[in-house]
């Protein structure tokens, strides 16, 4: 299933703030369908990574305890207007993601 995934940046002083958000059920594996009280599967993002040109800027490791719907924010430096930034994912159930967007 192709999950949506969002990428804002915005000047903060000298730094540019990469917001990456994914639609994402993010289950636990704890949860119980209403219908047949049968547990839900856990199905979470496991890592994200941050590139700036196609080098890896940063990355998060991540786990069932992270909302439905997950947004991930990084800071960083030396970014300049027209620059791509790329957002990827992956998550325990082998599906993945990514999302680019040019720096204004």
């Amino acid at each position: 299933m192709a999950r949506l995934t969002r990428i804002r940046t915005r000047k903060v002083g000298s730094h540019t703030e990469i917001l990456a958000l994914v639609n994402h059920p993010m289950d636990t594996g704890r949860a119980k369908n209403k219908k047949t009280g049968k547990l839900i599967p856990a199905h979470f993002i496991e890592k994200f990574n941050f590139a700036v040109n196609g080098k890896e800027v940063a990355s998060a490791n991540l786990g069932p305890a992270v909302s439905k719907n997950a947004m991930v924010g990084v800071r960083v430096s030396g970014v300049k207007s027209g620059d791509t930034v790329t957002v990827s994912w992956n998550d325990n159930m082998k599906e993945s993601g990514s999302a680019s967007q040019k720096v204004r």
